[in-house]
């Protein structure tokens, strides 16, 4: 074998170190220079194989993980696909409780991952017990030698973008950025690569992207928590009907909301105009930027970095099926996008 040879011992090792790639024609009109950090790089084909690894890691150094142990999560998908890619290679149980929200894309990926999976209601109240929280403190409760990773209000979560995503970015942007652009779900993506970033340029000016439906904007501006917010919605992957004690709200400058068949077609755009097959969550966070782009947020100085979370093909039953988008109402007189197939016989 060459010296030379780059070979790793498992797919662990592949986390982080995912590229920023240049926005060029999705942004042509803006004023600025704007990239994506393609978390769909990661093995796991998301950010969260970052909080899975650093956070099980942990447990380990501090004894809360033995060899035996079962992890337990609440997850509309991909943090719990990371964390079952883990505890594969770790040799841990995996029980999974996710959100009726997720594609079924995702559900399937999580078995095939080999974790039990409870499918919950989505829209049922945070402290229903039916809700995917409940359900997952239930078996937490009812499960022998087992650790629940409890990613909303797991500090560890902020902590693991603050060490890997941060560094990363300034690093590859040469500490140029003038804007972060995130989406906000647990927060501990944009919390903690904003901490990191605001230590270096107190300047940087952090934008988080939440949903129509989710109560975290108002209680950005207002500190107060409104259930009259609250109401379904399709985007996976970010805002919240509770507030996550992982989302570090003073370091995050202003939040913009999108819509979820804005956020659908621009996630089709990105792989029609830039070759970017990402998820519904990449499509909100480029949404939220042409929406500041179009309010005037950006100038020909402005050095803008979104985080793109996940990859398109968790989403084929949803945002990149022509079917599901009828369905939805999305497909109208100014959004036609489904051409026929043509079959030859």
């Amino acid at each position: 074998m060459k010296e030379d040879l780059q070979v790793y011992d498992n797919v662990l090792q592949l986390i982080g170190n995912t590229p920023l790639i240049h926005l060029n024609k999705i942004t042509r009109n803006f004023k600025g220079t704007f990239f994506a950090k393609v978390e769909a790089f990661n093995p796991g084909h998301s950010a969260k194989d970052r909080i899975a690894l650093y956070i099980i890691e942990e447990a380990e150094r501090k004894g809360i993980l033995k060899p035996g142990s079962t992890i337990i999560e609440t997850t509309s998908g991909n943090t719990g696909f990371s964390i079952a890619m883990v505890s594969v290679i770790k040799g841990y149980d995996c029980i999974l409780a996710v959100s009726s929200k997720a594609s079924k894309d995702k559900i399937d990926m999580l078995k095939t991952m080999g974790a039990k999976v409870y499918v919950c209601p989505a829209h049922v109240a945070a402290d229903d017990p039916r809700s995917y929280y409940e359900v997952a403190k239930r078996l937490h409760g009812e499960t022998k030698n087992s650790v629940y990773i409890n990613q909303y209000f797991n500090e560890l979560n902020i902590d693991a973008h603050f060490n890997s995503t941060g560094p990363e970015i300034w690093k590859q942007t040469e500490g140029k950025l003038t804007h972060l652009i995130a989406c906000s779900g647990t927060g501990g993506t944009i919390s903690g690569t904003a901490r990191y970033l605001k230590a270096q340029n107190p300047n940087l000016k952090v934008i988080g992207i939440d949903a129509f439906g989710s109560v975290l904007k108002k209680y950005h501006e207002t500190k107060e928590f409104d259930a009259n917010e609250i109401y379904p919605y399709r985007i996976e992957g970010l805002g919240k009907n509770l507030i996550p004690s992982a989302t570090d709200f003073e370091i995050i400058d202003r939040f913009v909301k999108v819509s979820d068949e804005d956020s659908a077609h621009t996630a089709r755009e990105l792989a029609k105009v830039e070759g970017l097959f990402v998820g519904y969550t990449s499509g909100a966070a480029t949404q939220g930027l042409k929406q500041l782009a179009a309010e005037g947020e950006f100038d020909e100085n402005s050095n803008v970095v979104a985080i793109f979370p996940d990859h398109g093909s968790r989403y084929m039953g949803k945002v990149f099926s022509d079917d599901w988008m009828e369905e939805q109402g999305f497909f109208d007189t100014e959004n036609v996008e489904a051409e026929p197939i043509e079959t030859i016989k």
